[in-house]
């Protein structure tokens, strides 16, 4: 009597009956889910480890020694010795230059979320109509984002050079020429004027981070409330500006961010001139370290500008940000 050999097939629960199950090889262990979480853990740590070293040494390494020098009174030669304790930090209090660096900050702030950002939120829901060649239109308006902050400080400031300048040509052109004047030279105009060119200059960006999350907004919504009769502003408010708010407030921290830490474009073109009229605090930084050899007082504006900015994460993130990042932990615990 003969036996046969031929492996039986034993349905399992969750799989389609009929299916051979695979016999383990002898000898051969199956890792267990520890196992691949470990060998995936150490395959992230050894590919992440050279980015870790450089971010160590360039960035973690400066900033503490940055922190470290601001307890000092030293002009960036010879041993530091003259210990300052807080001092640089108290005179950073009554320092009027820096105090009116904070306050230049803020209304660039203010005047890029009340201006800047409306405006180019409008061009990218323009340009994300069917109109004819607005592929174009995007890459004229997202252009002068490419340009460098050199570039587009050279330029302007041949633009706006008084009496000679392009902008002061076309306004006799056209009979208008006593809005023309100082420009960047006047202390009451350089302000509006560095923010004219830094809304040319950014607002591109804006407009592409609005365009990508336009383009995230299903068409049904929209059809669904036109039929319902619901105008364009009606659509424009309850569908448009709802489901682009996430795209919004990551808009507007980054413009926060980079007012804050505003320093190649006005170095360019005022540097910081005139009498401070243009300074922020990465120009006073700058001057204090290079120009007067403060470089104790000069880390200590550095600190303040790192602590401003972390405090405006921290808070933006907790109250602003709260419900976006919940929503994508969520999302990513759930696809695991």
């Amino acid at each position: 009597m003969t036996h046969s050999t031929t492996p039986t097939y034993v349905p399992e629960v969750g799989k389609e009956p009929g299916r051979p199950v695979p016999p383990s090889a002898p000898g051969v262990k199956t890792r267990g889910p520890a196992a691949r979480r470990l060998r995936d853990w150490l395959g992230a740590f050894v590919f992440t480890v050279p980015a870790l070293v450089l971010f160590g040494l360039l960035v973690l390494v400066p900033m503490g020694y940055a922190f470290y020098i601001s307890f000092f009174d030293w002009g960036g030669f010879g041993p530091l010795s003259d210990f300052e304790g807080l001092g640089n930090y108290t005179r950073l209090l009554k320092d009027p230059v820096f105090l009116g660096d904070l306050s230049r900050g803020g209304l660039l702030i203010g005047l890029s979320i009340v201006l800047q950002l409306p405006f180019a939120l409008a061009m990218a829901v323009l340009l994300n109509q069917k109109l004819r060649g607005r592929a174009v239109y995007r890459m004229l308006f997202f252009a002068p984002y490419i340009l460098s902050e050199v570039i587009t400080g050279v330029l302007f400031g041949m633009i706006f050079a008084p009496g000679d300048g392009l902008a002061d040509k076309v306004l006799d052109a056209v009979g208008l020429s006593t809005l023309g004047g100082d420009w960047f030279a006047g202390q009451d105009t350089v302000l509006p004027t560095l923010f004219l060119v830094m809304t040319w200059k950014y607002f591109g960006f804006h407009m592409m981070l609005y365009l990508a999350g336009l383009q995230g907004i299903p068409a049904e919504l929209h059809e669904a409330a036109r039929i319902d009769g619901a105008g364009t502003w009606q659509r424009f408010r309850h569908i448009t500006l709802p489901l682009l708010a996430p795209t919004i407030r990551i808009s507007a921290f980054l413009s926060v961010i980079f007012s804050v830490q505003l320093f190649d474009l006005v170095w360019v073109i005022t540097s910081g001139g005139p009498d401070h009229a243009s300074e922020t605090m990465a120009i006073s930084m700058v001057q204090y370290g290079f120009k007067r050899y403060q470089m104790g007082y000069a880390s200590a504006i550095s600190v303040a500008m790192f602590l401003i900015s972390l405090v405006f994460a921290l808070a933006y993130q907790r109250f602003v940000l709260r419900r976006d990042t919940e929503g994508a932990i969520t999302t990513m615990r759930a696809n695991r």
